[in-house]
């Protein structure tokens, strides 16, 4: 096992590596930027290293200041976490060049499936089903106006690498082409330090199922059950479940089995996530592979009793997996929705300033990954996601309830969330049926606008609470040390008193 680990990342998954790494004894680095100096991630780590100003492109993407930050600590691997540079084959490759392992797939098989086109390539050659698309990057507008007339419309412009929905735009004719591709090319470079693109045909009304792999390196490939993501807005995820509504015991052995499939095709180590689209018709299409860890991996963890990242620090060190096919049970029922800084009422905008109060809510079956505390900045530079809730429940049923009341334990202050948003969305009758797919949000969704004021008030009331509350305690503050002080001048008259 390693001795210590950098973690390349920030927010809740920085949070959540670290906290992984200090239950298997190993010391931790941290890195950050500007404005991350004062971070959770940089206060839980055993160390913390500066990388550079505020934009990613001049701190987390920059692969020569962290293999230098980690050179100096003195650390023997580097976890990338989720975003920045975790897809990135240079990154994995530099980290080998410098004697680093790096917690994640060889640069090998990331070039074969972190490049979507690459993957789609491995899949189809496997007789895995695909959507209809481009088999190569896209290097121009020009070439990709003629490959669009190809496919079809409605498509999807997509980057190369990466994931999270950046890099990613929906065209319904040839003259948004254009555009689209000069937009996401612009989002994929910042993201994710590549503006490669390529095209693929919009499978309308599908959900989104994606199976959860693990490999080690010693030839052996485990999945750990599937995910149901369809719950998307603008191509990004916003509240995924385990299992999947969707699939039939049949139907879930079979996507389940290509995921497995796809992995031994690749000589694939480490954790990945396979992702499919379903139509409505049931038939199922590889539409990609990420190869890192996911942000939804907390509701697979809770129904499969697996700590992923724990498995992928043994995995990278070298030992095999603890865990054979026979030995995954997957048990009740997980849901996770991101907690953004965002104005649900106002389109979604980011929400920035600083966290003046949080109550975080605890009870059975609840989980919560966060990377804020009271007194945060919450930035414009990076994604506005900044804690994730996770329940578990025995049933769907009983896991929505208790989304249900955790949403409204939640209290966060200072900057607006989407927390209503959730709250709207698991009261919602179609989603408690299941009846819904990846347009859903879009489509046949919309904020209530009359709960807005309700609340507002129950957080202008919880917020005089804790104000209340912090009176008090002040005031008792304040007496204790009157009290004291008065009985220490006392004790030191009497002291003087006794000395004549």
């Amino acid at each position: 096992m390693f001795r210590k680990v950098l973690v390349a990342n920030r927010g809740e998954i920085a949070v959540r590596v670290l906290r992984a790494c200090r239950e298997l004894g190993l010391s931790t680095v941290a890195v950050y930027s500007d404005a991350d100096r004062t971070a959770l991630h940089v206060r839980y780590a055993d160390q913390a290293y500066h990388i550079g100003p505020a934009p990613a492109a001049q701190s987390y993407l920059r692969i020569d200041k962290i293999i230098a930050a980690a050179r100096e600590a003195d650390v023997d691997a580097i976890h990338p976490g989720y975003g920045f540079l975790a897809e990135n084959p240079a990154f994995a490759r530099a980290c080998e060049d410098a004697g680093l392992a790096f917690v994640g797939p060889s640069p090998k098989s990331m070039e074969l499936l972190g490049d979507k086109a690459a993957a789609r390539r491995t899949a189809a050659r496997i007789d895995i089903p695909i959507v209809p698309g481009t088999d190569h990057r896209i290097l121009d507008e020009d070439e990709a106006i003629v490959v669009g007339e190809q496919i079809g419309y409605p498509l999807l412009v997509k980057a190369a690498v990466g994931g999270g929905g950046k890099g990613m735009r929906t065209v319904h004719s040839p003259e948004e082409l254009p555009f689209a591709v000069l937009a996401a090319r612009r989002e994929a470079e910042a993201t994710f330090g590549d503006g490669d693109l390529y095209l693929e045909r919009l499978v309308e009304g599908a959900r989104h199922i994606e199976v959860q792999i693990l490999g080690d390196q010693h030839g052996n490939v485990i999945h750990l059950g599937e995910r149901e993501c369809s719950l998307q807005r603008r191509h990004q995820k916003l509240l995924e479940e385990a299992p999947s509504m969707a699939l039939d015991n049949d139907l879930r052995r079979e996507i389940r089995e290509a995921a497995i499939a796809l992995a031994l095709a690749a000589n694939y180590t480490n954790v990945g996530t396979v992702e499919f689209l379903l139509d409505k018709q049931k038939d199922f299409y590889f539409l990609e592979m990420n190869t890192r860890l996911q942000v939804e991996h907390a509701v697979t963890e809770l129904v499969s009793g697996v700590d992923i990242v724990k498995e992928q620090l043994r995995i990278s060190s070298g030992r095999a997996m603890r865990y054979s096919q026979e030995d995954i049970k997957i048990k009740g029922w997980a849901m996770e929705c991101r907690i953004c800084a965002e104005d649900p009422y106002d389109n979604f905008l980011p929400s920035t300033g600083r966290i003046t109060g949080l109550h975080e809510p605890t009870g059975p079956g609840v989980r919560i990954d966060s990377g804020i505390c009271e007194g945060f900045e919450v930035s414009l530079y990076y994604d506005p996601l900044i804690s994730k809730l996770s329940v578990w429940g025995e049933t769907r049923g009983e896991a929505i309830l208790r989304m249900r009341r955790a949403l409204e334990e939640y209290r966060i202050m200072g900057v607006k969330t989407n927390i209503p948003f959730h709250q709207q969305i698991v009261n919602h009758t179609e989603f408690i049926y299941g009846q819904f797919d990846t347009t859903f949000v879009e489509n046949r969704f919309a904020m209530q606008q009359g709960d807005k004021g309700e609340l507002l008030k129950a957080a202008a009331i919880a917020a005089t609470l804790v104000d209340h509350k912090r009176r008090q305690e002040t005031l008792t503050t304040l007496a204790r040390d009157r009290d004291r002080a008065t009985s220490n001048w006392r004790m030191a008259g009497r002291r003087e008193a006794m000395g004549q």
